[in-house]
């Protein structure tokens, strides 16, 4: 016999008919991309449970069930009891227990198992297709268990059939929303919750507490990613690269060889930094083949790279001016990593050096040790100005577009990346608040924690511009 279970926190099954896009919802509510999501009808064979926990304190809980496969048959069986609205729900539970061990209502047992035992409804349907009276049947068995529900007006593809489905749904339903789970933010989703929390006067409280809770989680992810950052920035500038070698004489090879160490180690800690932001906004089970943002033909070091997310010409004379790199071999690393983006020579204002340098000039190599004896070759701290500005900004262009992607969407994003991203948090104000710590960092002295700290407040006011 079924019995109604009292939880600690709401319980939501996630019902309707195959294929409507039920656990795409389930995974964006639940922030879980292990749902398993498919275009296959009957994907889900058995209810699965994603509670969204903050702190190890579980908020609420979603139950991915089945879609309806036989409602016409399941409701002829419920209406065959003549009883009062007051006993259906024992009518219900009778089926359940009656047909429990038949596998031809197995999918009708799995969705309406949690409802009996307390679960909220939330009904899906595709709002791109047509209303049809074939979706009646199942609306009026949910109808029959007498548990609190709303219903959910997804859209799969273009079309829009939302005012029908409304007039329907209204009928049968406390409350109809429309909710695209591959396009959801924090607002929509906090709109959500609250719906959810007026289906039952006893989760009001409960639910309210999860939002103030979630909203605090926001706040730690955003904080949590800015750190992550802000160490990736202060570790990248004062990194230092040595090579040993034997001899008087430093050839051109030992040369090439210590700078490929040095930017792969850079390249490293950028990835590094990448997965840990998609671990903090629980995107870390984004499969190796669909990484979503491998920067795949935009490389650390490319002057692609340089033009989208490095500072323009005249932001790096400033900046070259403000730190003392304007003058003789300074403006190699001023300028070094600028591309055609950003068109003509600075001619005159640079003594007829052009602004078309690569990466060459990333650090001075210099040959260290003993003239007789085991000598190294050392490439580090970064002394090229544009540097810091490029790794921060492809750095937060992947923590905006990991903690705003939809847990839902599964395939590969294809995001366009130009300047125009630049402008959205970059300022002038910003930029020399950013220069005083980009010179700590490169100085080769150790970085203090007041310093970090600091940096990290400057990064975590750009991603709240950017996310919330």
């Amino acid at each position: 016999m079924a019995k109604e279970m009292i939880a600690k926190h709401p319980r939501f099954a996630v019902v309707g008919h195959p294929n409507k896009g039920k656990s795409s919802i389930v995974s964006a509510l639940a922030l879980d991309d292990t749902v398993h999501i498919s275009d296959v009808p009957g994907t889900t064979t058995k209810q699965r449970s994603f509670p969204l926990k903050v702190d190890g304190k579980v908020l609420y809980e979603l139950l991915d069930t089945p879609g309806f496969q036989r409602a016409r048959q399941v409701l002829a069986w419920l209406e065959k009891h003549e009883v009062s609205a007051d006993k259906r729900y024992e009518v219900v539970v009778a089926f359940i227990n009656e047909h429990n061990e038949n596998v031809k209502f197995n999918d009708e047992i799995e969705l309406l198992t949690p409802i009996m035992e307390g679960a909220g409804i939330i009904y899906v349907v595709d709002g791109s297709k047509p209303y049809g009276e074939e979706y009646e049947a199942e609306m009026e068995i949910l109808r029959w268990t007498g548990q609190p529900s709303m219903a959910l007006i997804n859209h799969i593809d273009e079309g829009d059939y939302s005012q029908e489905w409304k007039r329907a749904l209204g009928q049968y339903f406390k409350m109809v929303r429309t909710f695209n789970p591959m396009q959801t933010n924090t607002a929509q989703h906090m709109s959500i919750l609250e719906s959810m929390a007026q289906l039952k006067e006893e989760w009001i409280a409960p639910v309210k507490q999860s939002i103030k809770l979630f909203e605090r989680y926001q706040e730690q992810r955003i904080e949590r990613s800015a750190s992550t950052v802000g160490k990736l920035i202060a570790d990248a500038l004062s990194f230092v690269e040595k090579r040993s070698f034997e001899g008087e004489e430093v050839d051109e090879e030992d040369k090439k060889k210590v700078e490929d160490q040095y930017k792969e180690q850079l390249r490293g800690l950028e990835l590094k930094t990448q997965k840990r932001i998609e671990q903090i906004w629980n995107h870390d089970h984004l499969q190796k083949e669909q990484a979503l943002l491998p920067f795949e033909g935009l490389d650390l070091f490319s002057e692609e790279s340089a033009s989208v997310f490095g500072l323009t010409r005249k932001e790096l004379i400033i900046t070259g001016a403000t730190s003392g790199a304007v003058t003789g071999a300074g403006i190699d690393l001023l300028f070094a990593g600028h591309t055609l983006l950003l068109g003509g020579a600075i001619g005159a204002l640079v003594g007829g050096t052009g602004a078309y340098f690569g990466f060459n000039e990333l650090s001075e190599v210099k040959v260290l040790g003993q003239k007789l004896g085991k000598r190294y070759l050392q490439m580090g701290p970064m002394d090229n100005r544009n540097f810091p500005y490029i790794l921060l900004g492809r750095a937060i262009f992947h923590a905006y577009h990991i903690a705003t992607r939809s847990h839902a969407l599964r395939d590969v994003e294809e995001l366009t990346m130009d300047s125009s991203f630049r402008d959205k948090w970059l300022d002038e104000g910003l930029r020399k608040s950013l220069e005083k710590y980009h010179k700590i960092f490169r100085s080769g002295d150790e970085v203090s924690v007041e310093s970090l700290g600091e940096y990290t407040v400057l990064i975590k006011g750009v991603l709240e511009k950017l996310i919330l």
